[in-house]
C-alpha cells in the first residue's frame, strides 16, 4: 500500500506541471476566459489536455514545495498567463475600436453592462462579438490548444525559464491595441468628420438650425451606413489583428 501511495504521488507531481500551463492559459486566453465558461468546464478541458499531453514528453519530477518546485510552479503559470494575455491585447484592440466608433457616430451614451468587460458601448460589444466568430472561423481555439503543446517542446519543465524580456517583449507588443484599434476605426471616423464639417457648414448658413435635433440624428445615420459599408473591410483588418496575436505568440514561445 505505500509502494502504490508513493507511486500516485509521484504520477501527481508528473502531472502537475504541465496542468499548470495548460490551466493558466484557459484562465487568460479569449473563448476559454468567459464566463460563459464556468470554472468546472475549464478544470475539465486542462485536465483533458493535459491527459493527452502527458504520454508526449518525458517529465521531471521536481518537488512542489521546494525552492526549485515553487519557482517552477511560477514559470509555468507565467507562462501560460503570457499566451493568453496576448491574445487579449488583440480584444482589447477591438473594445477600443468599438468606444472610438461609438463616439464618432454619437452612440457614446448607449451602453451596456457586460459581465467579461465591464461597462462598454454596444459597438464595442458589436465588435467583441464579431471578432469571436472570426476567431472561430479561423480555428483560434485548436491554434491555441496547439501552441500550447509546442511550447513544451521549446520551453520544457524544469528547463526552460520565462525571462523579464519576455515580458518586456509583451509590453511593447500591447501597443497592438492602439495600432489595431486605429486600424478598424480610421475609416469610420474619416467619414464621420466630413458629416461634421457638412454640419458645421450648414449650421453656420442657418444659425436657426437646431444642431442636436438635426446634427445627432444625422450623425446617426450617416455613422450606420458608412459602418455598413466599412464592414467588409474592418472584417479583414480583425482577422489580420488575431493573425499578428497568434504569430506573437509563436515568437515568445520560441516557434518560429
Amino acid at each position: 500500500m505505500d509502494v502504490l501511495a508513493n507511486d500516485i504521488v509521484q504520477r501527481f507531481y508528473l502531472f502537475l506541471w504541465p496542468m499548470l500551463r495548460i490551466s493558466a492559459l484557459m484562465l487568460s486566453a479569449p473563448i476559454f476566459s468567459l464566463r460563459a465558461l464556468n470554472v468546472r468546464l475549464r478544470i475539465l478541458l486542462a485536465g483533458a489536455l493535459t491527459w493527452m499531453v502527458f504520454p508526449m514528453h518525458d517529465w521531471p519530477t521536481i518537488d512542489p514545495v521546494s525552492p526549485v518546485g515553487l519557482l517552477e510552479m511560477f514559470n509555468q503559470v507565467g507562462i501560460g498567463l503570457l499566451m493568453g494575455l496576448t491574445l487579449q491585447v488583440c480584444t482589447a484592440a477591438m473594445v477600443l475600436a468599438g468606444q472610438a466608433l461609438s463616439n464618432s457616430i454619437g452612440l457614446s451614451f448607449a451602453s451596456m453592462l457586460d459581465p467579461n468587460l465591464g461597462n462598454v458601448p454596444v459597438l464595442a460589444q458589436f465588435m467583441v462579438i464579431l471578432s469571436t466568430l472570426i476567431f472561430i472561423s479561423l480555428g483560434g481555439h485548436t491554434l491555441i490548444i496547439g501552441l500550447v503543446m509546442d511550447s513544451f517542446n521549446t520551453l520544457p519543465i524544469g528547463k526552460g525559464l520565462l525571462t523579464s524580456d519576455a515580458w518586456a517583449h509583451f509590453v511593447i507588443w500591447s501597443s497592438m491595441m492602439f495600432l489595431g484599434a486605429v486600424l478598424l476605426a480610421l475609416p469610420v471616423m474619416i467619414m464621420m468628420l466630413f458629416v461634421n464639417l457638412g454640419l458645421g457648414v450648414a449650421t453656420r448658413a442657418a444659425p436657426s438650425l437646431n444642431i442636436f435635433s438635426v446634427g445627432l440624428p444625422a450623425m446617426m445615420i450617416a455613422g450606420f451606413l458608412v459602418l455598413m459599408v466599412a464592414l467588409p473591410s474592418m472584417g479583414g483588418r480583425i482577422q489580420w489583428v488575431w493573425l499578428q496575436g497568434f504569430n506573437e505568440v509563436r515568437a515568445q514561445m520560441g516557434l518560429g
